[in-house]
């Protein structure tokens, strides 16, 4: 994965921290006027700083969107990789959960508005767009592959991704998501 910021030394601590909270409101900025309707000052607004320090931080309004976008998917995988590492738990519970973290926390007001930024500007954000729901698809096979066995994994995952793609597009709310996809998870895993 490219990374914008490369040749650059690990930020300390605290600037890491300042710089999650910035790519925060980043994206909750973005969510709420579309891509092309956000500006830098907005933004620096939201994140309670200053432009010329938002733009030290980013040297662009497209490299802002894409470091936003970045860490919220790599937020969402390791949540996923977290859930599904439990195999304490039932497996149709784990799917579940992670359907959950990686699409049912997109249903609703401001979430869907979240994911339709992202889904509508899929040219800006390069690589990422392709490997994560790649990454998200793998996690699940091997989970369903370590119960279910390998034939079978691939074509259940895929699927199930279909199913929640679908569903996605129906909820009016998270919970209906949640009830339907734990019909699809029952339906295909034993």
């Amino acid at each position: 994965m490219s990374n914008p910021d490369a040749g650059h030394p690990p930020p300390p601590v605290a600037d890491t921290d300042r710089r999650t909270l910035v790519l925060d409101s980043a994206m909750l900025t973005f969510a709420r006027f579309g891509y092309r309707k956000t500006s830098m000052e907005e933004v620096a607004r939201a994140a309670d700083i200053s432009r010329p320090g938002l733009y030290f931080l980013f040297s662009s309004k497209e490299a802002l969107f894409r470091a936003a976008v970045t860490q919220a998917l790599e937020r969402d995988i390791a949540a996923v990789e977290h859930v599904l590492a439990d195999t304490g738990r039932p497996l149709a519970e784990r799917l579940v959960e992670a359907f959950d973290q990686w699409a049912g926390r997109y249903i609703g007001p401001l979430a869907h508005d979240v994911a339709a930024v992202v889904e509508d500007n899929p040219g800006l954000l390069g690589e990422i767009a392709e490997t994560a729901p790649r990454r998200f698809e793998e996690l699940v096979t091997g989970a369903v592959a370590a119960e279910s066995g390998r034939d079978a994994a691939p074509l259940i995952a895929q699927t199930l991704i279909s199913a929640s793609i679908g569903l996605k597009h129906q909820a009016a709310s998270r919970q209906f998501y949640l009830g339907r996809l734990r019909a699809a998870v029952g339906l295909l895993v034993r």
